[in-house]
């Protein structure tokens, strides 16, 4: 069990909170988070983009010419590839990037990605985040006595009033365990858990993954 400080929103402290050695003391493996990381990237790439065979390209249904005595090459269309105006060859088509990558080794990676932010000391746990309104100047001063620059916030339920006031911070994202993604995690340099979100993560990955 690592235990941490538990800091309010003004960053003085007010407790200590353990964490799950099973989910924030993992080795960290490099190839297991670059092949997560590329799997959620390729996943979110749209696919498509498309150019026109011979057989998407308007026109060329006539012989351009007669095929001997012209002198010129033997020409079929003047959609040929080598005309022109004509199709692309081996142009890019519609596919899909995403790849398959197993349950446990995400979770693995999830636990790898916490862990190495707990490992730099990147990770501050906040007792909770309580606006007067939400409004981007308020949360700004939070920001400020949290010292964050680049966070991601982890907070347990989604809550309208931080995500609206966060939201036009650049570098600071909101977030919930459900959505917590290892490419979110190692994009942000500082993870912020609030506290009742620690259970959460415990719950989802403690028993998951090698």
């Amino acid at each position: 069990m690592a235990t941490v400080k538990v800091y309010d929103q003004n960053k003085q402290e007010c407790g200590e909170i353990a964490l799950a050695s099973e989910v924030f003391e993992v080795e960290v493996r490099p190839e297991i988070l670059n092949l997560v990381v590329r799997a959620q990237m390729a996943a979110k790439r749209a696919g498509t983009h498309m150019t026109k065979t011979r057989g998407l390209v308007s026109g060329g249904g006539v012989k351009p010419w007669k095929q001997k005595g012209t002198g010129r090459a033997r020409a079929g269309s003047n959609r040929s590839p080598v005309w022109r105006g004509g199709a692309i060859l081996f142009g890019p088509a519609p596919r899909d990037y995403s790849f398959k990558v197993n349950s446990k080794v995400r979770a693995l990676a999830m636990k790898m990605a916490l862990s190495s932010r707990l490992a730099n000391d990147s990770l501050m746990v906040v007792n909770t985040i309580e606006l007067p309104e939400a409004k981007t100047k308020h949360f700004a001063k939070v920001a400020k006595a949290l010292e964050l620059n680049e966070a991601l916030i982890v907070s347990p339920v989604e809550e309208v009033s931080l995500t609206r006031s966060s939201r036009n911070l650049p570098g600071l994202t909101m977030t919930t365990p459900e959505r917590l993604s290892v490419l979110e995690i190692l994009k942000h340099k500082q993870l912020v858990l609030l506290e009742g979100a620690v259970a959460p993560v415990h719950a989802r990955f403690a028993k998951k993954g090698a």
